[in-house]
């Protein structure tokens, strides 16, 4: 940010006293490069690989081995991952997440409600520092930051926290905030994977053995106090239930691992191979739940390299079951947690469609029991 932007940020010279206050959401997913080249690559390579959340090794160590190896290395081969799901519209992730903010406007608008809501990239464009300044400029003092990864963890949803902290941290008048830190085990989103699965099965039939693969981290990060391997686990066994699986029917793994470094088991790709080898398992289904949308990890990592090493170990079906991207359910998930979140934050149009929502559901319960009577 140059010195005039900072200042104008700090300033807030769009601000005019008794101006009325403001409700901003502001959704936050992880990010992605501005185009499937090398030279856009390693900007936002560098960028992410440098947060000491993402990368917990010493700075004087990882330094050199970042700037050094990995940027001079990486760029090329994670360019060539990119192009393979780019789209005529652009990166998978953003163009999930644009039909996420739009969809979400599109409900609060149907319902008349003067919410402030922008879209940030923890990493790339758009900024949270520009999208937090923008709202800034839209008079909003109560800011709702919701990330877009249904489970916590601290090289995801903590340092987002981080930055949002560090933008405000610049402002003369800065807002009052709320933070949604994970959604793992939200009803509407474990109803809304399964209902999903559940579509996917009826047009493709049911697999042998269905697979949770999540996002991998450091095993000390388990060790240090994260929950984010329990959450996973909470997440994939609740769907499970309301699928009503059997034990055997599903299992899951960690996939995208870095480093040499031990991180949590069992690996995906694995899990993957020994399904395949076992004999018994010849159709798998896999599905990624840590995920809220399509992105690199699940189109490329997934659909593409776990299919070729689950066919090559001996299956013969391999089916991916895509996220829930900006699908209504998706829609319908964020505008609940928003609703959650902001309840009671001085806008009282809000409070009550969560109170006639939940009549509403009281009502459709008191006519189903009607019915089964």
């Amino acid at each position: 940010m140059s010195i005039l932007a900072t200042r104008k940020f700090l300033a807030n010279l769009n601000y005019e006293h008794g101006t009325p206050e403001k409700v901003g959401v502001l959704l936050v997913n992880l990010g992605t490069p501005e185009a499937p080249t090398p030279t856009a690559l390693r900007p936002y390579l560098k960028e992410f690989l440098s947060d000491p959340r993402v990368v917990e090794i010493p700075r004087l160590i990882w330094w050199p081995i970042l700037n050094f190896i990995i940027l001079s290395i990486r760029p090329k081969k994670s360019a060539e991952k990119y192009a393979s799901v780019w789209t005529k519209d652009g990166s998978p992730l953003m163009v999930n997440s644009i039909g996420q903010l739009e969809g979400l406007k599109r409900l609060l608008m149907e319902a008349n409600k003067k919410i402030v809501v922008e879209l940030a990239m923890r990493y790339g464009n758009p900024s949270i520092d520009s999208a937090i300044s923008r709202m800034m400029g839209q008079d909003v003092q109560k800011l709702f930051i919701l990330p877009l990864y249904p489970q916590y963890s601290g090289s995801t949803t903590a340092t987002v926290f981080d930055k949002v902290f560090e933008s405000i941290a610049k402002l003369r008048n800065p807002p009052s905030l709320r933070l949604r830190k994970s959604f793992h085990d939200h009803p509407m989103y474990i109803a809304s994977i399964a209902s999903d699965i559940e579509r996917y099965w009826l047009r493709n039939g049911k697999p042998n053995k269905l697979l949770f693969s999540f996002h991998g981290v450091p095993l000390r990060s388990l060790q240090d106090g994260d929950p984010y391997h329990c959450q996973c686990h909470k997440t994939a066994r609740l769907v499970a239930e309301k699928l009503s699986l059997e034990d055997s029917d599903w299992t899951i793994s960690f996939q995208s691992r870095f480093g040499k470094a031990e991180w949590l088991k069992p690996y995906t790709t694995a899990t993957i191979v020994n399904l395949a080898r076992e004999g018994n398992i010849k159709k798998l289904h896999v599905i990624c739940p840590g995920f809220i949308s399509d992105c690199l990890e699940t189109l490329e990592e997934i659909n593409m390299e776990a299919r070729e090493d689950f066919l090559e170990a001996g299956g013969s079906e391999f089916k991916y079951i895509p996220c829930l991207n900006f699908s209504e359910n998706a829609i319908k998930l964020i505008h609940s947690l928003v609703l959650d979140d902001i309840e009671g934050w001085g806008n009282n149009e809000l409070v009550e469609e969560k109170k006639e929502r939940e009549l509403l559901l009281q009502r459709k319960k008191a006519l189903l029991l009607g019915a089964k009577k």
